[in-house]
């Protein structure tokens, strides 16, 4: 079922997208997307404050077990995002979404096909994959 809700959301792409269809529109619009999702969360730290950072150099000892790291990972962030603040998360987010859909649009790549490899990656390489 994920594979034909995927799969429409690229067909609508691919069916609305008139004005900036050319791959170089693409990339330029999904780095500028890009850079209003990071934006979007960056204001809810700068302005509204619902979300909080407490960042420090990070000190890994060569010892670290892996679960000692996953356990260490999300320590610096405080807080959730005010419904304001996820809302134009999500619509930043969303937009990316469109813009990742139409370069795979522009580049004949199922979206889909993606994911699961990328998925598949990952559940296969599991602790070894860290990203």
């Amino acid at each position: 079922m994920k594979d034909v809700i995927y799969d429409e959301f690229q067909n609508k792409v691919d069916e609305v997208l008139i004005r900036h269809a050319n791959l170089l529109d693409v990339l330029s619009k999904m780095g500028d997307a890009c850079s209003k999702s990071n934006r979007a969360v960056i204001k809810s730290i700068t302005n509204c404050g619902c979300v909080s950072l407490n960042v420090n150099k990070v000190e890994l000892s060569d010892e670290m077990t892996y679960e000692a790291l996953k356990e260490f990972k999300a320590e610096h962030l405080q807080g959730q995002p005010c419904p304001v603040c996820r809302e134009k998360i999500e619509e930043e987010l969303g937009r990316l979404e469109f813009y990742i859909a139409a370069l795979c649009n522009s580049l004949d790549i199922n979206l889909y096909d993606v994911l699961l490899k990328e998925y598949n990656k990952i559940n296969t390489l599991g602790k070894f994959s860290l990203y």
